[in-house]
């Protein structure tokens, strides 16, 4: 394609993308409003439970060419608009998402905090609905609320925002390893995943290389899995384990970061980060072993098994009832 050109395609395509959202906004109003007025209606007592069957005949009679308005979605819009109606900060947030998306969240969910963090992640990284669908089986909202991540000193003192960057803990069920499997098998695993792998990751994550060559004096060395983050400006080092974490795991780790920011890394850049992925871990044993680190590192574990969600709730139920009590 001719260079002049490029700047009237990206016209089209912006306003196409414009279009879909006016178009997909108008539809999420359209169901708002349904909902309002059939909620309305029933809790005045002007109508029975019975008149959303009757609505949804009554259009299949006399308006079949409208679609999509089974009694069943009719209820589903009922229910939409009594979900969020006391909660006016997230309206704006629903009518940026597709109806799937919608019903994906709202009929999942169980608490407002857990609705709103998935409305406002699924814009951020701008997810489909199979991904949405994941992220929730996944338990991505209780994971991150219970995430007790460990940082090196270097990067707890930093100013950056990690904590919405990693995660304490991460889910590879997607990866189906028969136990018991090695770390090439791991490694061979994520990079024929990686779509799915930089999903759990995070968008910002730009997938460099595996095996990635360091060579310092007359030997060579490997990093497991590279990345570049967008947002934090810098490299990230993957280190895979498949046993539980020991201090002396670190010790490789550092000096790949070390390498990377005296060889590899850009003038304008940050300094690079050491992600160890271990089976396991014990975390009095990172803490210690992280507080005099003087590395930008951090230690997670990742489970090749979806989490048990009844469970993560009841956890995360446990937390916010002794926060409350301290408030």
């Amino acid at each position: 394609m001719e260079n002049r050109f490029t700047d009237i395609i990206q016209l089209i395509k912006q306003s196409r993308t414009n279009a879909i959202r006016a178009v997909n906004a108008e539809l999420i109003n359209l169901y708002w409003n349904i909902g309002e007025f059939i909620s309305k209606k029933i809790e005045q007592s002007e109508w029975g439970d019975s008149v959303v069957t009757e609505l949804a005949n009554f259009i299949q009679t006399y308006e079949p060419e409208i679609k999509g308005f089974s009694d069943k979605n009719i209820w589903r819009m009922k229910q939409f608009y009594e979900t969020y109606k006391d909660f006016p900060k997230l309206s704006p947030l629903v009518r940026e998402l597709s109806w799937s998306h919608n019903l994906a969240i709202f009929s999942r969910c169980k608490t407002t905090e857990e609705r709103e963090f998935y409305l406002k992640i699924s814009k951020q990284e701008n997810y489909s609905f199979r991904e949405l669908e994941r992220q929730i089986s996944a338990s991505h909202f209780e994971r991150t609320m219970i995430g007790n991540t460990k940082l090196s000193t270097v990067l707890r003192e930093s100013n950056q925002n990690l904590s919405a960057t990693f995660k304490d803990s991460y889910v590879f069920e997607f990866l189906n390893l028969p136990e018991p499997f090695n770390e090439n098998e791991l490694q061979r695993g994520i990079v024929g995943q990686m779509k799915n792998f930089i999903l759990e990751l995070g968008k910002d994550f730009l997938f460099i290389g595996e095996e990635y060559k360091l060579q310092v004096g007359n030997s060579d060395f490997f990093i497991d899995l590279l990345f570049y983050h967008r947002g934090l400006q810098c490299l990230v080092a993957f280190e895979l384990k498949v046993d539980k974490f020991r201090p002396d795991h670190l010790g490789q780790l550092n000096f790949y970061l070390e390498a990377l920011d005296r060889d590899v890394k850009k003038l304008n850049e940050n300094p690079s980060i050491g992600i160890l992925l271990c089976k396991d871990k014990d975390n009095e044993v990172v803490e210690y072993a992280l507080s005099r680190s003087l590395s930008p590192t951090m230690v997670s574990e990742y489970k090749t098994q979806l989490p048990d969600k009844n469970l993560l709730q009841q956890k995360l139920h446990e937390i916010f009832s002794i926060e409350k009590e301290k408030n």
